[in-house]
């Protein structure tokens, strides 16, 4: 049996005039990117995602003959020019998107609750660095209302917690993706963790050990 192409031969194929190349990328990519910009619009711009989507493939299209891998997998660079496409669309639509994703709405650095930890010392912490397993199935059942929480992160920590929690991108690769340095993404995701779980804290109950939350 062949192997199964990689991502970077069906592109380079696809630059060559192989049209099957670009559907077998997209047949592989197209549910975690539409997944990715649905959320990272949020539920009052969800209209747009189609848009954006639609887009963030014609920019592969147009860019299939001088496309070069530079040190960044296919993946990661599709959702770097997804995440453009999003925040260009946020700004058309008169959001204001801040650079570092570190302040409150205020504009103020934001700072956890100070009994945040006490109350909810229960849930999994906050991620530091790789992912952890635990961490993410919690997060996972608590679905809707995570969901709900997301859209009350500003645009770089919801982008860098869905690029690593939701698709699997690893820490490098969210810098990459999001064109920032390594201890920026693991900043930005520590934030939206330690966010998400203040959040998080206001409909569910502390996770007991071997528990399940109401």
């Amino acid at each position: 049996m062949n192997p199964e192409p990689g991502d970077d031969a069906l592109m380079a194929a696809y630059a060559g005039g192989d049209a099957r190349a670009f559907e077998r990328l997209y047949a592989r990519h197209h549910a975690a990117l539409y997944r990715f910009i649905r959320r990272l619009l949020g539920p009052a711009l969800n209209a747009q995602t189609d848009e954006v989507f639609q887009d963030t493939w014609l920019r592969v299209v147009q860019s299939r003959a001088r496309w070069q891998p530079q040190g960044a997998s296919f993946r990661t660079w599709l959702f770097t020019l997804a995440h453009h496409r999003v925040v260009d669309q946020l700004r058309r639509s008169g959001r204001e998107v801040s650079v570092d994703g570190f302040e409150g709405d205020d504009g103020a650095p934001w700072e956890p609750a100070a009994d945040a930890s006490a109350a909810w010392q229960h849930w999994p912490a906050p991620a530091a660095a790789a992912s952890h397993t635990e961490e993410l199935a919690f997060w996972r059942r608590a679905g809707a209302k995570l969901l709900g929480c997301l859209e009350q992160l500003p645009i770089p920590q919801r982008s860098a917690f869905l690029l690593h929690h939701d698709d699997g991108l690893t820490l490098d690769e969210v810098a990459c993706a999001l064109g920032v340095g390594f201890e920026t993404a693991k900043t930005r995701l520590r934030y939206a963790m330690s966010k998400l779980r203040t959040c998080m804290g206001a409909y569910l109950a502390p996770l007991a050990a071997g528990g399940e939350s109401r």
